[in-house]
């Protein structure tokens, strides 16, 4: 990653897309996609509301089990499901990056999964399976919103490693916004283990 890692990505399509929750919430977004991205990857970009000069951001990486089949062994899906209604109601770009299982990939991640169910946490099992911790790189996020000609932003997350990447790629964070936290019996010892590992800001009770 450098400074200049934001250079080279093009808008190529532009669609609105009418967006409807399991809860009823619904929005509309105006959906982008890109040439030229880093990692050669169909990551999509999500405008959502009046976004201004400095847009409230989410950088979201696809999680198919949480996002998809509401899987509540993670907080994906309901981290999704809460930053589309802020950015909403903010204006702002949910950038949303095929990155799944901190960017092991799906087996990968159903393997480290059966691991979890023997005893270790969601980085032990990675490492476990010989697969880096957290091997996400934001390079392409980066580009993305050169792309879309923001400068400044709020960026929307508990994960510090995402504004280190971001700021290190010469993007502009105005200040950072946390997202909620969606804890529940099953995925209590995955948050846990995001505090402990990762420093994200998660605040658990207990």
């Amino acid at each position: 990653m450098s400074p200049t890692a934001s250079d080279g990505a093009k808008v190529r399509t532009r669609v609105r897309i009418p967006l409807t929750f399991a809860d009823g919430y619904a929005t509309t977004a105006e959906a982008v996609t890109f040439d030229g991205l880093a990692d050669g990857r169909e990551h999509l970009a999500l405008i959502l509301g009046e976004a201004g000069d400095t847009p409230l951001v989410r950088l979201h990486s696809e999680c198919l089990t949480g996002d998809v089949f509401g899987s509540a062994r993670c907080d994906c899906g309901p981290q999704l499901r809460e930053a589309v209604q802020l950015i909403s109601e903010a204006g702002g770009i949910l950038l949303y990056l095929r990155q799944e299982g901190r960017d092991i990939g799906l087996y990968n991640k159903l393997d480290a999964y059966a691991l979890q169910d023997g005893g270790l946490d969601t980085y032990q099992a990675n490492a476990a399976l010989g697969l880096p911790e957290d091997a996400r790189d934001y390079t392409a996020a980066a580009q993305m919103l050169g792309a879309l000609g923001v400068g400044e932003l709020d960026l929307l997350t508990n994960n510090p490693e995402k504004a280190r990447q971001l700021t290190e790629l010469g993007v502009r964070l105005r200040d950072t916004v946390p997202t909620g936290v969606h804890s529940t019996p099953d995925n209590l010892r995955y948050l846990r283990a995001k505090i402990d590992h990762t420093g994200h800001t998660i605040s658990l009770a207990g």
